[in-house]
């Protein structure tokens, strides 16, 4: 059974607007599913390679997202693995600026509780 990724368009977990970027939070909220573009940014992997790049996660978890993130365009799978399209690939560069906030975050939070 194929996994039912979020799509533009239509109601998705907690918006029945059908707007692409509720769908975008819906599919990018699910466990697991940073983490596996996160790894696969940085090299295409095999299923039990990158199984146990995210450590913790089971097998039937993966299978799922992977299947998800797939249907969404994000993955494809070849013969080196699971890669990221060109659609994953802007996806990631898209979510570098809240990385770089969150590091921001992650500072300011660490100073604020060395003043406490």
């Amino acid at each position: 059974m194929e996994a039912r990724a979020p799509r533009p368009g239509v109601p998705v977990r907690g918006s029945e607007s059908g707007r692409p970027v509720m769908a975008a939070l819906d599919l990018l909220g699910r466990r697991w599913a940073m983490r596996i573009l996160w790894e696969l940014s940085q090299a295409p992997s095999g299923f039990r390679e990158l199984q146990r790049r995210c450590e913790r996660m089971s097998s039937s978890v993966l299978s799922t997202r992977l299947d998800e993130l797939t249907g969404a365009r994000l993955l494809a799978l070849h013969s080196d693995g699971y890669r990221l399209t060109p659609l994953g690939q802007d996806l990631v560069e898209a979510l570098s600026p809240l990385d770089a906030w969150s590091r921001r975050w992650a500072r300011e939070m660490d100073s604020a509780a060395a003043e406490d």
